[in-house]
């Protein structure tokens, strides 16, 4: 922080930037954030760079971005000699990413869609959804 900043407490930041005070922790003993500076008596305080930070790093994992792709993120952003290229190359593979996932859970909802329609969901046990559940997936052969 700079001389004259107003710093803000844990709870504080938590509030202002809708990351809670556990996960600003998380990030700082992770190294995603550098460490907050302290009062005498210990307490974290955080200047508006550090605010600035976690609202990025919020955003970022709102988008899905992964911690070490947010870290990567953090040091291109930190970088003022960095080039765009680098930067969209993260953002467009985690795109592909997102894609490749909405396929899978796609494939997952149409599994489930068919194996609730073959349950006739009555008060009988028998259950197709358990009996397939049970009978794991299939093994490529």
């Amino acid at each position: 922080m700079t001389a004259g900043e107003r710093s803000v407490t844990i709870g504080e930041a938590a509030r202002a930037t809708g990351v809670s005070a556990k996960m600003i922790r998380y990030y700082e003993e992770t190294g995603l954030l550098g460490p907050a500076e302290r009062t005498a008596s210990g307490y974290r305080l955080y200047g508006a760079r550090d605010l600035h930070a976690l609202r990025f790093v919020r955003w970022a994992r709102d988008l899905g971005f992964s911690i070490a792709e947010i870290a990567e993120l953090l040091a291109l952003w930190h970088d003022r000699s960095r080039a765009s290229g680098a930067v969209k190359a993260v953002a467009l593979a985690h795109v592909a990413d997102l894609r490749r996932r909405i396929t899978e859970l796609e494939a997952m909802a149409r599994t489930l869609d068919n194996l609730a329609e073959s349950c006739c969901g009555d008060e009988r046990p028998d259950c197709p959804i358990l009996d397939d559940l049970a009978g794991g997936p299939e093994t490529p052969g």
